[in-house]
């Protein structure tokens, strides 16, 4: 009889253990206001803590890609990639190609439009990898964004009217009739009662007590 998989409880290390992982891939993706633009740069590094440099470099990757996306349609209209670590000397080859993201929407269709442009042999698996998270975190800077001018009094966060065109069907919890959509209808707003947001009953509740006021 088979032996009964370990699970992820057992398996993982207890803190602080202190034990260093054989790889490690951090991903770091920054967005930056600028305007009617957004400066967003993401990075990729993969190391080895344990290396000695005796059978190969401790950091094995550090890439950056960089896209410049206008604010009011989601679109990039520029992008540049730089490897300043590598395995192969050809690897850098593929930067300029990382250009074709222009003209590319981070919304709809995005992360079916990066694998065909460049997908296995058509680009480098690591920018590809980064160029397909980075266009998740430009929809949360748009939100972030919106609450920086709201809180500065410089601007209106984009969710203040109840609009949500650009989180539909991004997730379970913003399809057409799902939570978010029914917090919403209820007059739920980015700012209203607690984070996380409570369940769509809870906020009809609760708001209906507020509108009701003090009995």
């Amino acid at each position: 009889m088979p032996d009964t998989p370990p699970t992820v409880a057992a398996l993982r290390p207890a803190p602080p253990s202190g034990e260093e992982p054989v790889h490690r891939r951090t991903i770091e993706v920054e967005v930056f206001l600028r305007g009617e633009y957004f400066l967003v740069v993401g990075t990729l590094r993969d190391r080895r803590p344990w290396a000695s440099g005796a059978l190969g470099p401790r950091e094995l990757h550090a890439m950056e890609l960089a896209i410049v996306v206008r604010r009011v349609d989601m679109t990039i209209v520029d992008a540049a990639a730089d490897m300043t670590t590598f395995p192969h000397a050809e690897c850098t080859e593929i930067e300029a190609e990382f250009r074709d993201l222009i003209g590319l929407s981070v919304t709809r269709g995005y992360t079916a439009a990066v694998q065909e442009r460049f997908g296995r042999q058509r680009g480098c698996s690591h920018l590809e990898f980064l160029a397909r998270a980075i266009g998740p975190v430009v929809v949360q800077g748009l939100t972030s964004s919106g609450a920086f001018e709201a809180e500065m009094g410089i601007g209106v966060h984009p969710m203040s009217e109840g609009g949500f065109g650009f989180l539909a069907d991004t997730c379970h919890v913003w399809t057409a009739d799902g939570p978010g959509a029914q917090k919403i209808a209820a007059g739920w707003r980015p700012g209203i009662l607690e984070y996380p947001a409570p369940s769509v009953a809870e906020v009809r509740l609760r708001l209906a007590e507020e509108a009701d006021g003090p009995t």
